[in-house]
């Protein structure tokens, strides 16, 4: 397994996470053989927003004994007030629900602590400006949270949660599909079937996001990886024709910020299957030839694909862009954490030769020697 670190944490998650919606309303023998399938792997961060009590249990109990293996994400706001999934911004019924969730993980703790579900202006206020920012920040200076994050499927509202400097890490819907979707389209239109409305080009609100996540060191956790399984399917995917696993999870993990891809799995063998991206190669990966056919205006723009290696240099060109897409967005005052992970670089941008096999390569027409220039004079090699 390989993990990351969570942002400025101090916590690191293995690159695939388990997702564990799809555990609901299954039998605990089921519940038991994808979390061992999952610690099997090495799998150590799993996403629990799930309110209800048999799941809960089910999970505490496959866990006993193994809690230290494991990061948790725990949501604040998640309910199922009339038998179903809920949000309260209620503090006493928040308050249970947590409560709760310790209760049956039969744990003193969460890892990260998640105020949920904040995709609207309205879900802004009633968090930030309401008593659950209060109450989180309580369970964070008790010690009963480790860190404080944010779920949202909103770039413009994701990016105010970020800007507020209180939380830790995001977790985000990042998949091809939902970052070229239009900039006002509601991405979980989308699952719901009715369809999405894509300009064929990056959606730049998502791609600033991303990069101001980086900038601030707030991880990102990444959700709807497979967008729902439609992506990998011929029927349902916007694609000409279906992605794979391995491809869906490494759009996600080239974003600048994401620490962990997570999947939900209902099953072993869909566990295996996501963490069967570790053996891949580089081929099995590669996702430009199915965006680029799509995006048709997307000259220009790296997506950090790798497409464009080998370089002769041995230069990671796709890492080196990424860095400088941060640098860029202040040049004055480049955050210390992207400098040193550009410094870490076994080859820097100084060492480009300008033989122009990368641009040869690449299927967006990136500048790639302007960059590597660019790069070299921001960075300092």
């Amino acid at each position: 397994m390989i993990y990351r670190p969570v942002g400025s944490t101090g916590m690191s998650a293995s690159i695939i996470g388990l997702g564990m919606e799809h555990l609901d309303n299954k039998p605990y023998e089921t519940v038991e053989s994808v979390i061992n399938a999952a610690l099997e792997r090495e799998i150590n961060i799993f996403d629990l927003f799930m309110p209800g009590e048999t799941v809960r249990r089910n999970i505490g109990k496959a866990l006993n004994g193994k809690r230290d293996k494991v990061l948790i994400q725990g949501h604040i706001g998640s309910t199922d007030i009339n038998q179903q999934y809920d949000i309260s911004r209620d503090p006493k019924i928040i308050r249970k629900y947590f409560e709760d969730l310790l209760l049956f993980l039969n744990t003193d703790y969460i890892d990260f602590g998640m105020l949920f579900f904040i995709d609207s202006e309205k879900d802004f206020t009633d968090v930030f400006e309401g008593d659950t920012l209060n109450y989180a920040l309580e369970l964070k200076k008790q010690g009963r949270i480790r860190a404080l994050g944010a779920s949202s499927h909103n770039p413009a509202i994701a990016k105010k949660v970020v800007e507020t400097g209180l939380v830790d890490l995001l977790m985000f819907s990042i998949n091809p599909a939902f970052d070229m979707a239009s900039a006002n389209t509601y991405v979980l239109d989308y699952l719901g079937g009715t369809g999405m409305n894509y300009e064929k080009n990056l959606d730049p609100d998502r791609a600033a996001l991303y990069k101001l996540c980086e900038q601030k060191g707030i991880g990102i956790t990444v959700m709807k990886t497979l967008a729902a399984g439609k992506l990998l399917s011929p029927e349902h995917t916007p694609f000409s024709r279906p992605l794979s696993v391995n491809q869906c999870i490494h759009y996600a993990l080239t974003r600048p910020a994401a620490a962990s891809a997570l999947i939900g799995c209902s099953t072993p063998q869909q566990v295996y299957e996501a963490a069967n991206y570790l053996d891949a190669g580089e081929d099995e990966k590669d996702y430009s030839a199915v965006i680029g056919e799509f995006q048709g205006n997307m000259k220009g723009s790296c997506v950090y694909c790798n497409h464009c290696l080998p370089c002769p240099s041995e230069i990671n060109i796709a890492n080196v862009n990424k860095y400088l897409d941060i640098a860029v967005l202040d040049e004055n005052n480049i955050p210390p954490s992207v400098a040193s992970h550009y410094r870490r670089l076994e080859h820097s941008a100084g060492e480009c030769s300008t033989c122009g096999s990368c641009e040869e390569r690449c299927p967006f027409s990136v500048p790639v020697i302007k960059n590597m220039k660019k790069a070299a004079d921001l960075f300092g090699a």
